[in-house]
């Protein structure tokens, strides 16, 4: 690459970071406001109405885990019959009903945060299940990655308390306060950069060169917006932000990791704020920063050597890359979409030296929590920083205190459960596709283009991405098969679901507790010792559970 390249490449992530900053404090204090403020707008009471909510009643931490789950099997269930029934419903441009193994797959993708696509948007989805059922799960479905984020904050923040809020305050908080504004708002400025919003349908055109094509159109910038401010990710069409249609500028590539990042940067601040010590924000971003910095740096570095024979006889790995963005672009929109649980691409995965493409199967390893979901990357990292705390106790005899809060059995064990599921859904799904003879003929017959080691990172880098609802892909999977429907659609209920109890449980345990006062045998939780700490727990939980099948995926790939 030569130096203008390079010095473009620069200036794009500094924008990122220097936008990022300024966002930081007020974007985190109305969210923090958001969920503590007693004052409900009135749209906001019509909705309770409806429901039947009694806002200023409270939850347990059991009450408030039925409810989430109460409402996402419903969520399930609405996308499930609105695929189905596609064929007779108004502005689905004669699409077919969907076959029942790919819409539970989606249903259940898009209710989870997933957006994890086995099949071409534009070919396969009408504008109604587009807009009264994709649209609206990644509205719901980040709202509540937030509330349960909120509920573990409450968790830390309130003393001798039985409850730690209202989940359906939560879910509407979050909507209206939040997430509806900001994607009208980004709606807006994506229509104007040239990002295509109406309802064309299909037009059928003559090239230039005397031949037909057929140009698709759609609502794609309301959805765009939502799917990258929900860290969702779905696309509107099969090509995703590669689409010249979702991301036509090298500066909309810009915005769009902006939108995608901005609010998970922002729930540490929202923490801070919540616990009454913003000095507890900033050491959870430092280790978020800490870790993406190093991430996106190596796949930037790794991708720019092009290591492997096509490469370097190409000059350059610009394969399965956008020429308006280049490699620079590409690995920061990359690395910010694994790093969070966005799963939405500007370049194919799939397409990345050997190396290079076992850096964004790691972030997701690493359980998105730099800074990961919206909601889901704060609590996976408050999770990761109670283990810590224990572990820190262990090395140098201090208490296990986080927050005032003791650490004790009932907290590493629910810690530690939380920390197990993915992986073993992860392993196990991988496992099970090659290791029963059926379904190990089924996935090499149909599914896997590219045999050998490289066919065991496509595999891997799915069940990864299932369960930690990313929804990213090494594309030369095709995941559209009777058993990979199926199990990707399992992993991501587990992925998601479990781990949301978990973290409810431990809210409501921490909440019950009072707050002990800080002595000299506590340990500092705000200062860079603890960041550190942090930061390596968090790596190393990594590297002893996945280091031995990376060897055999990619690892073993690069070293060819």
């Amino acid at each position: 690459m030569d130096a203008a390249t390079i010095g473009l490449g620069i200036l794009q992530a500094a924008t990122v970071l220097l936008i990022l900053a300024l966002l930081y404090r007020p974007l985190g204090d109305w969210i923090a406001r958001t969920y503590t403020t007693d004052r409900d707008w009135r749209v906001e009471r019509g909705v309770y109405r409806v429901l039947g909510v009694d806002p200023a009643s409270e939850q347990t931490w059991q009450s408030y885990a039925r409810g989430v789950l109460t409402f996402s099997l419903i969520g399930v269930l609405f996308v499930y019959a609105l695929q189905r029934f596609q064929g007779i419903l108004p502005v689905s441009l004669g699409l077919p009903a969907v076959p029942e193994g790919l819409a539970f797959n989606t249903a259940v993708s898009f209710v989870t945060n997933t957006n994890w696509q086995s099949y071409s948007p534009e070919l396969t989805l009408g504008y109604t299940v587009q807009l009264a059922g994709l649209a609206v799960q990644n509205f719901v479905s980040a709202a509540v990655g937030i509330a349960v984020a909120v509920a573990l904050v409450r968790g830390f923040a309130r003393r001798g308390s039985a409850t730690i809020g209202n989940f359906w305050v939560d879910l509407v908080r979050g909507i209206t306060r939040l997430l509806l504004p900001l994607a009208v708002v980004a709606a807006v400025a994506l229509v104007a950069a040239g990002v295509v919003q109406n309802f064309a349908g299909f037009i059928d055109v003559t090239t230039i060169t005397g031949g037909a094509q057929s140009i698709p159109g759609g609502p794609v910038a309301s959805q765009e917006a939502i799917k990258l401010l929900g860290t969702n990710g779905g696309g509107f069409f099969n090509a995703n932000s590669a689409h010249p249609f979702e991301n036509p500028t090298p500066w909309t590539n810009v915005l769009e990791i902006l939108l995608l990042l901005a609010i998970p940067v922002a729930m540490p601040r929202a923490f801070g704020r919540m616990v009454g010590d913003n000095r507890q924000g900033y050491a959870i971003l430092a280790v978020m920063a800490t870790i993406a910095v190093v991430s996106i740096a190596a796949v930037t570095w790794l991708e720019a050597l092009g290591l492997g024979s096509a490469p370097q006889l190409a000059g350059g790995a610009m394969e399965g890359k956008e020429q308006r963005y280049g490699i620079l672009g590409s690995t920061l929109f990359a690395g910010a979409t694994t790093l969070t649980s966005t799963g939405a691409v500007n370049s194919m995965h799939d397409s990345y030296t050997a190396l290079g493409g076992m850096i964004p199967m790691v972030n997701m390893m690493l359980g998105e929590i730099a800074p990961g979901g919206v909601g889901s990357g704060l609590y996976g990292m408050l999770v990761l920083a109670v283990i810590a705390v224990f572990v820190g106790g262990l090395l140098i005899g201090r208490t296990p205190e986080y927050l005032g809060k003791k650490v004790g059995p009932t907290q590493i064990k629910l810690a530690s459960l939380y920390i197990l599921v993915t992986p073993v859904l992860v392993l196990a799904g991988t496992a099970l596709s090659f290791g029963i003879p059926v379904i190990r003929a089924d996935v090499e017959a149909t599914s896997i283009w590219n045999p050998g080691v490289h066919g065991l990172g496509e595999v891997l880098y799915a069940f990864t991405s299932a369960s930690n609802n990313n929804g990213s892909a090494f594309a030369g999977l095709t995941a559209n098969t009777p058993w990979l429907n199926t199990a990707l659609g399992v992993a991501m209920l587990l992925g998601r679901f479990i781990p949301i109890v978990l973290v409810l449980a431990l809210a409501g345990s921490l909440a019950a507790q009072t707050t002990r006062p800080a002595t000299t045998g506590t340990l500092p939780t705000h200062r860079p010792q603890f960041v550190g700490l942090l930061a390596v727990v968090s790596v190393v939980i990594t590297a002893l559970t996945y280091f031995p099948v990376l060897t055999l995926g990619p690892l073993a790939e690069g070293l060819v």
